[in-house]
């Protein structure tokens, strides 16, 4: 089999059937990520850690090609896959949040608990020296895959109201990936059910959390997200006022949303509320620098859209004193 610049190289055992061409599902997996020396030296094993690894195909999963080589396997087949390092380069990245996550971290938590000089010095550094080492110089790997469970999106067709809040949480990045399918397919209408449908399920759980704790946090997040991935549907169906209503309910909570402000302030530009506009991409680029590209191209946008209106406004009252 060849994906690109990924080759099987081992055959693959007997297994149960086949469930190549999944567009959708939690697949449940062991991995073994090894160098490609004379050692065939092992950076990664699941199955050293006890915990296999879960994934949403469709959810836009950065190591993209696991979705590529798992979907040619069956169920029970264990197979190994050399990889060149354009697929390779963003693994460290990726091993590094599955350790955390291993060792019971939160996988981004130093994002939210460093800032300013802490946070370049967090980037230099995955925390990991072999890692560190695959971040500097990318390197060809294998990767031996033992395909164990794929769960369909026809097994969270329950209702969300009859599921437990392990069924909630589990649903949660299957109607994610769904809803990302459908918003790529301009399918914006279906998209926010299964954003909201999503956004429910995280509620649900949340209120059984006690409000600011890490575990209610990690909730929140995930809802804001969501949330945000709601509005994004709302302006493609020019529901600018009910994006702004949520945008701002995300900002009064959580003001250093950078999201939530672009969000808001292409919606505000959208119902010529110019001032809100601009005060929102304004502080845009105070929270995210990085975004100059993207507010500058709105700002010009809006500042087209202001002078036709002006212009419109002129033309109407003009004579008419």
């Amino acid at each position: 089999m060849r994906a690109h610049t990924a080759s099987r190289v081992k055959p693959p055992r007997h297994s149960e059937r086949d469930v190549g061409g999944r567009d959708a599902g939690i697949v449940t997996f062991h991995f073994r990520t090894q160098l490609c020396d004379d050692e065939r030296t092992v950076i990664d094993d699941s199955k050293v850690v006890g915990t296999p690894m879960e994934i949403v195909v469709g959810n836009m999963f950065k190591l993209d090609i696991w979705e590529t080589l798992l979907s040619s396997m069956r169920i029970g087949e264990v197979a190994e896959f050399w990889c060149d390092t354009i697929h390779t380069g963003i693994y460290p990245l990726v091993a590094k949040s599955m350790r955390r996550i291993a060792e019971g971290k939160d996988p981004v938590d130093w994002h939210i608990h460093t800032c300013g000089m802490a946070n370049m010095f967090a980037y230099n550094s995955l925390g990991y020296d072999d890692l560190d080492e695959l971040m500097k110089e990318p390197k060809p790997l294998y990767f031996v895959l033992e395909l164990m469970r794929v769960q369909q999106p026809s097994e969270y067709n329950r209702e969300t109201w009859a599921l437990s809040d392990e069924e909630r949480l589990k649903v949660v990045p299957v109607l994610h990936g769904h809803g990302n399918k459908l918003y790529k397919q301009g399918q914006y209408q279906e998209a926010t059910q299964k954003y909201k449908e999503a956004i429910i399920c995280i509620k649900n759980v949340q209120t059984k959390e006690k409000a600011w704790e890490v575990p209610w946090m990690k909730l929140e997040k995930m809802g804001n997200a969501l949330t945000l991935n709601y509005c994004q549907c709302l302006l493609r169906m020019e529901e600018y006022y009910e994006a702004i209503e949520h945008t701002s309910d995300i900002i009064n909570q959580h003001p250093g949303d950078f999201k939530a402000h672009y969000l808001r302030g292409k919606a505000h530009a959208e119902v010529w509320n110019e001032a809100e506009a601009r005060q929102d991409f304004s502080r845009v680029l105070d929270l995210d620098p990085g975004m100059k590209k993207a507010v500058k191209r709105e700002l010009a946008v809006l500042n087209m859209r202001m002078e036709e209106k002006n212009q419109e406004d002129r033309n109407k009252y003009k004579g008419m004193f």
